[in-house]
């Protein structure tokens, strides 16, 4: 009995340090994404990325002999569930930064969390203006914020279409109502006056009590903020009532994934939305990137699944340029990054009012032929744009 307490002893004693030596052989990043509910599209493309660069990573020998090992928990873009699993990472398993998540709600709730618990956060995709002016220390964003979603798509409009008339459409998320009030400033400095300026509830299903409004105004320009379900349904529904403008135009999010393309078909033709990245730019490792996920997956990444690409390089250079793996370590670190990634240059300024927020620019691309093509500004364009777009009755 005594031989075999002893052998229940060893094995525990060994497992434990066998424990120990594979923890020590990782980095262990346990990512917070919405990997159920509406946004889970986001999620996934996310996911498959940031998996991607892990996998190259690895290959090549890890950040300072470590495994970069990731693993995801489903926050269902729920706001309390991200500052949950945030809460749990930082003070129950201790891990000494925070990548991800998708709404800015959510990363709203985790910046929170971050900054008072003093552990670095990195945001891949959230784009509302306030999360990087709260004069926050640790809260670091890579991907441009909502006032400079739409400056691609401002400059379009100034220079090709010159419009006098505009209406806004957006979501009542934090994402939607800033992008709106970003795009009503920018309207208002070039002199076009915005006709209509309303919200909706996510999720509708019958858009036509808005859209008669906005028939009703005739605006030259409809400019809508939204995710993809009501994004796709949005422009199927201003096809059925024959709603005709000079331009339809996206605010990113819904608007720049593959899936606004599969789901509103020929009704997506013609529509342009700003973006933060296409396959077609020359960043290094851009085409790589797309070409790789389109081999597996069987469709093109749009830019959330990019910045969540390159986010892990930002990772592994913040890692392997920091004095130790402390939260103030990994901190100043990323405080001190100026690379660039297939996403595109990755530098966190103070100015503008924000703080460690990366600038970069934004494009616009158009659906042609039931394809994103990169047509703004010219010298990054992958085909000339389509202007004038045909009224619906012109079309095929």
């Amino acid at each position: 009995m005594k031989r075999w307490s002893l052998i229940v002893v060893l094995s525990f004693v060994l497992s434990l340090y066998a424990g120990i030596l594979f923890a020590a052989d990782t980095f262990d990043l346990v990512i917070p994404l919405p990997l159920t509910g509406k946004q889970a599209k986001f999620g996934e493309m996310q996911k498959r990325s940031y998996e991607m660069a892990a996998d190259e990573i690895n290959a090549k020998g890890g950040i300072k002999k470590k495994k970069l090992a990731l693993s995801f928990e489903d926050s269902g873009a729920k706001p309390e569930t991200a500052r949950a699993i945030v809460e749990k990472l930082i003070d129950v398993k201790k891990q000494p930064v925070i990548v991800g998540e998708y709404t800015s709600a959510c990363a709203k709730a985790v910046a929170a969390v971050a900054e008072e618990r003093k552990t670095p956060y990195l945001i891949v995709a959230s784009a509302d203006d306030n999360i990087t002016q709260q004069n926050y220390k640790y809260v670091f964003r890579q991907n441009p914020v909502n006032a400079h979603y739409g400056d691609g798509v401002i400059s379009f409009i100034n220079e090709v279409v010159k419009p006098k008339t505009m209406a806004i459409l957006y979501e009542s998320s934090a994402f939607g109502t800033s992008g709106a009030e970003a795009m009503a400033k920018d309207a208002e400095k070039l002199g076009i006056k915005v006709l209509l300026k309303e919200k909706y509830e996510a999720g509708s299903l019958d858009f036509k009590p808005i859209l008669s409004k906005v028939k009703s105004v005739q605006p030259d320009v409809l400019y809508m903020v939204s995710y993809v379900m009501d994004a796709s349904l949005l422009m199927k529904q201003i096809k059925e009532l024959r709603i005709d403008v000079k331009l339809f135009a996206g605010g990113a999010a819904g608007f720049a994934i593959p899936e606004f393309i599969h789901n509103a078909k020929d009704a997506a033709e013609y529509v342009i939305s700003a973006t933060l990245w296409t396959q077609q730019l020359k960043y290094p490792g851009a085409k790589e990137y797309a070409e790789k996920y389109k081999a597996k997956y069987k469709d093109y990444p749009s830019y959330h699944g990019a910045s969540a690409y390159s986010a892990m390089f930002v990772l592994k250079a913040a890692l392997e340029k920091a004095k130790d793996w402390s939260q103030n370590g990994i901190r100043d670190a990323l405080k001190a990054t100026n690379i660039t990634t297939a996403f595109g240059p990755i530098k966190f300024e103070d100015k503008e009012g924000y703080q460690n927020q990366n600038f970069m620019d934004t494009f616009v691309m158009q659906v042609q032929k039931g394809e994103f093509e990169t047509i703004w500004p010219k010298q990054y364009a992958s085909k000339p744009y389509i202007y004038p777009i045909p009224s619906w009755k012109e079309r095929k």
